[in-house]
């Protein structure tokens, strides 16, 4: 069995025992205590469980849970550098694309450095910074700083964004809850990253697998408002299902 196999495995027992033993696991999976215990940090240094000695549980995650950018940048970064140039792939000279603050954005904002004709919105300083000295010129928002996440938000960032058009946004999100939308846990966030679909024709949502499934506070916007997502090649057959059901295309990373 492959570890991302097990991995799979691993998640759905802790959502139906509440815990897994490393002792157990090994016997289950036919494999070494070792093994098993790498798999469990690895699943721990990705932020899907909590390890424990002997085993691992649950991780104790509530809608109001607001991980700082620097917890964030330390999860799924292979996964985030994937998702970045698919994203990056889809824009062109000459473009508007609107970035919210998040980690997978900041990302997909390092990889946009060597574009000669690009517009970039964002609510993000920590966008700003990393374009900041490139060809790519930068509109920001304006608004209240968010310490958890560089962000501008309020009614100065809204209005702003009302008055500008996008060609592409990219929307990087806690949770998304096939079933209910994509969702953050800050409602200032929500409400400024809202107007973003709506001043941009194309709204792609870029996310790691691990997000799929998870319902954060605000709502953002429902599925069937989303025209893209680009996640991981972990997303479960049922979320995959669901989403090119709702009509969204999907690219796998």
């Amino acid at each position: 069995m492959l570890r991302e196999e097990r991995s799979r495995a691993i998640l759905e027992m802790l959502q139906t025992d509440g815990r897994v033993l490393v002792r157990d696991l090994a016997q289950r999976f036919r494999t070494s205590v070792i093994t098993i215990r790498k798999d469990l940090e690895h699943l721990h240094h990705q932020g899907q469980l909590e390890r424990t000695h002997g085993g691992a549980l649950p991780l104790k995650i509530g809608a109001l849970n607001d991980k700082t950018l620097q917890e964030k940048e330390r999860l799924h970064r292979q996964e985030k550098t994937r998702i970045a140039a698919a994203a990056v792939r889809m824009i062109r000279q000459g473009q508007v694309i609107i970035l919210d603050s998040g980690t997978t954005t900041t990302a997909i904002a390092r990889a946009c450095r060597h574009f000669r004709s690009l517009t970039v919105i964002t609510n993000g300083t920590n966008i700003a910074r990393e374009l900041a000295g490139t060809s790519v010129e930068v509109i920001l928002t304006g608004g209240v700083l968010r310490n958890n996440s560089y962000s501008l938000v309020g009614p100065l960032a809204e209005e702003s964004l009302r008055m500008l058009s996008a060609d592409l946004f990219f929307l990087g999100v806690d949770g998304f809850d096939l079933h209910y939308g994509v969702t953050t846990p800050n409602l200032l966030e929500a409400r400024v990253n809202r107007v973003m679909t709506e001043s941009a024709r194309r709204t792609v949502v870029v996310c790691d697998s691990s997000k799929f499934g998870k319902r954060s506070l605000s709502l953002i916007i429902p599925t069937e408002a989303v025209h893209e997502t680009i996640t991981d090649k972990n997303i479960s057959r049922g979320d995959l299902k669901v989403l090119r059901e709702a009509d969204v295309e999907v690219t796998l990373v």
